[in-house]
């Protein structure tokens, strides 16, 4: 065999299914965006928790220096100061104060004192709603500010800043007091914490898929090594039980598989074959059909005659494929065969069968036009022998015509019989009954020849059969056993369960034997080897077997007798009327 260069080992990834990656994002996507809003949300609701109560703190750092002004009897410039100043701290936008309806009464803008503010605010309302509010406004420059806002009381009285402002006695006591927080460093700190949480999300989904693919590839690698374990254990098992042999061979011809069925085949032991060369121990036809199928593109089948080292010759049908990878590398070679001795021998079987039909249908059409002048013989033979009775010589002649005339009766009724279908009635009954009436029939021939008989005919299962015809088997082989044996021979019969599915009848003398080469055509119709015989006695008990399902064999040979080997089914009933399966013989 050509030698080929090793090949390399290659390494498979699992591969995942991109579905499985897309359906892990879409359960992971919104898990870790909905996690991430949520930390938004609560980051900012911190947010603006921490805006409230700062404008809250300091609107009553306010009114407690109100407070303090107010008893030291400030006036409006000094309270207006006071805001001012207030308002310089950091992060604070502004300070106002206005009425109930919006007038700003002081703020940290001087020239804004006199104009309206928080005209979409229920002004009348908040004067006496002393928890701190907030919203979110645009100042003058359009950014955002965090606005809280409440009534303010600063003391039980009138305030100055409210007497000075208001000369009208109807005006509505109450004041409403607003504090503008920057919320550009908040905005700033929230927008570095909102890229900080998006990128934790975002590494969270990285993790979590990558998790969910590492888990996936886990699975799939232990769903691959157990799917090619049963692969594996499938393939060694069909291996293993296939009916034919199988040869694995490496491109450097050294088998690597090797099966028991290869193993009979071949005659080599498994142990002796596998890690060696196939050349060594191969029969030469074998190694031909190799080296043909390394170049070959398609499968080689042949069927060739080989001769292997037990001395045997028989046919094999061989398919030799060339295993290659799709870049067209030499991987090895697969050879199956099998032996087709059997296939060949019922092949050979078959045109026998088809060969003696063709005959019978002849035969049974001859000895019909036959018949008809045999009858006319007989009757003038049967005519002269009382005519001429008184004559010995002519009385003579007619008893012979009338014997020959009879002896070609029984050859044409055996070969009528022969052609026509062999029909059955049969029932279930004891086979050693039907025995041991034609051994009774043949008792007298027995005993002129002075033959033994030994019998051993224990209870047996039932078997079904033709008693009539069963009778025509037993008779014949009896009569041929008498034809073969000398005086004081023995003729044995003997009966016994084989399995659970058969009789085996065994009837053996002690006659001449038969050669070898004539054992092979026994059962053909008209070969004889008796001088007077038709040759159809054992065609016809051959086919009256085979209308039993049973067969015959016989084995003999020149100076041992011959021995007659019948097997016939048992007559089983199954569970519940269905029948038994038949057993291959």
């Amino acid at each position: 065999m050509e030698k080929a260069p090793s090949l390399k080992q290659r390494w498979s990834w699992t591969i995942i299914s991109p579905w499985l990656i897309i359906g892990a994002a879409l359960v992971l996507v919104p898990l870790f965006v909905f996690m991430t809003m949520q930390s938004l949300n609560r980051q900012k609701t911190e947010t603006n928790r921490l805006l409230l109560e700062k404008g809250e703190a300091l609107i009553r750092s306010f009114e407690a220096g109100a407070r303090t002004g107010a008893g030291l009897r400030w006036d409006a410039f000094r309270l207006q100061k006071l805001l001012i100043e207030t308002a310089q701290q950091p992060g604070i936008d502004y300070f106002i104060i206005t009425d109930a309806t919006g007038v700003i009464l002081a703020d940290s803008d001087p020239y804004r004192i006199g104009d309206f503010y928080g005209a979409n605010l229920d002004l009348a309302r908040l004067v006496a709603v002393k928890t701190a509010q907030w919203r979110q406004v645009a100042n003058e420059e359009g950014a955002d500010t965090f606005e809280v806002y409440r009534g303010f009381t600063p003391t039980p009285g009138p305030f100055p800043i409210w007497q000075e402002r208001h000369a009208d006695p109807r005006t509505p006591p109450g004041l409403v007091i607003f504090v503008g927080l920057d919320m550009g460093p908040v905005l700033a700190a929230r927008k570095a914490d909102e890229q900080h949480t998006i990128w934790m999300g975002v590494v969270l989904i990285m993790v979590g898929l990558s998790g969910v693919i590492s888990l996936l590839l886990a699975q799939g690698y232990k769903a691959t090594r157990r799917s090619l374990f049963q692969v594996r254990a499938f393939s060694a098992h069909l291996m293993e039980n296939m009916p034919m042999g199988l040869i694995a061979i490496d491109p450097q011809g050294v088998i690597m598989a090797y099966n028991k069925t290869a193993a009979v085949i071949l005659a080599v032991p498994e142990a002796e074959a596998r890690q060696r060369p196939a050349a060594a121990f191969l029969p030469p036809a074998c190694r031909e059909i190799i080296a043909s199928a390394t170049t070959a593109r398609e499968p080689i089948v042949r069927e060739v005659t080989c001769r292997f080292r037990d001395g045997r010759t028989a046919p094999l049908e061989i398919i030799a494929s060339r295993l290659q990878e799709p870049e067209g590398e030499l991987m090895g070679l697969v050879i199956l065969f099998r032996d087709i001795s059997d296939l060949r021998t019922l092949q050979e079987e078959i045109a026998r069968t088809k060969h003696l039909a063709a005959l019978g249908s002849l035969a049974a059409g001859v000895a019909h036009e036959i018949r008809n002048p045999l009858s006319s013989i007989k009757g003038f033979a049967t005519y002269f022998r009382e005519r001429y009775s008184d004559v010995p010589d002519d009385r003579e002649t007619a008893e012979i015509m009338i014997g020959e005339v009879e002896r070609l009766n029984r050859v044409i009724g055996q070969l009528l019989e022969f052609a026509r279908p062999t029909t059955l009635q049969s029932t279930p009954d004891q086979i050693a009954a039907v025995i041991e009436a034609c051994l009774k029939i043949v008792t007298g021939d027995l005993a002129t020849k002075g033959i033994t008989v030994e019998k051993e005919l224990p209870p047996l299962p039932d078997v079904s059969y033709d008693r009539d015809r069963m009778k025509q088997v037993f008779l014949n082989l009896f009569l041929n056993a008498l034809a073969a044996m000398e005086p004081g021979g023995v003729l044995t019969v003997t009966a016994r369960e084989e399995g659970e599915r058969w009789i085996r009848i065994e009837i053996a003398d002690t006659g001449a034997g038969i050669a070898a080469a004539d054992l092979e055509r026994i059962f053909d119709p008209y070969f004889t080897t008796k001088p007077a015989g038709t040759g159809l006695g054992l065609a016809i008990v051959q086919k009256i077997m085979a209308a039993h399902h049973g067969e015959i064999k016989l084995e003999s040979a020149p100076g041992k007798g011959t021995r007659a080997i019948i097997r016939l089914p048992i007559k089983r009933s199954a569970p519940d009327g269905v029948p038994l399966p038949k057993e291959k013989k």
